[in-house]
């Protein structure tokens, strides 16, 4: 028996174009989070939920200043962990942002000399080593031929094992770029 409602699933296989209600203003993933990156963030808030059952366990025994300190050390655990929720790149009207865990870069589309998307070698999983690999470089205007850090690769946590998912990711900042960058 189908269900009325709308999925997730749906909602992004189906909207090819933008709809009349979508606001191009906001800052959105061109993509899905990957299991990599999904998988990590969850064990890491289940680990926060035993930290936090164990600072009500020394809370309740009548330490309270050591409750205070695993308490506090659950709640980085738990904004860890939605900082790698958040990682990634994100496009919109306004420019290109590529979200790391510490940092975060804009650039707007004006800037943009080119976006394109390139055979090379690319870290896996973020580690040291490097595979060869698919990835979407920028290029900025004004500045070196040299294009900053890779925004999407083959083998980030988003898109290891889902090539099918970094094309269509790829191709579509490449359509934001060629959209905002004429105008």
């Amino acid at each position: 028996m189908p269900l009325p409602f709308l999925t997730a699933d749906r909602a992004f296989d189906t909207a090819d174009v933008a709809l009349p209600y979508d606001d191009r203003d906001l800052w959105r993933r061109p993509y899905r989070p990957g299991p990599w990156r999904v998988g990590t963030a969850a064990v890491m808030l289940l680990l926060a939920s035993f930290v936090l059952f164990a600072a009500v366990i020394i809370a309740a025994t009548g330490g309270v200043s050591s409750a205070g300190v695993v308490f506090g050390v659950a709640v980085v655990v738990i904004l860890c962990a939605l900082r790698i929720l958040r990682m990634g790149a994100w496009v919109s009207a306004h420019g290109v942002r590529q979200v790391g865990f510490l940092t975060t870069r804009t650039v707007a589309w004006q800037q943009v000399a080119s976006v394109r998307t390139v055979q090379q070698p690319v870290r896996w999983l973020g580690l040291p080593r490097t595979v060869q690999g698919q990835a979407l470089l920028l290029v900025r205007n004004g500045r070196s031929a040299e294009p900053m850090a890779p925004l999407l690769t083959t083998h980030n946590s988003d898109f290891l094992a889902r090539d099918g998912a970094f094309n269509r990711a790829a191709d579509a900042v490449e359509a934001w770029a060629a959209e905002y960058r004429r105008d």
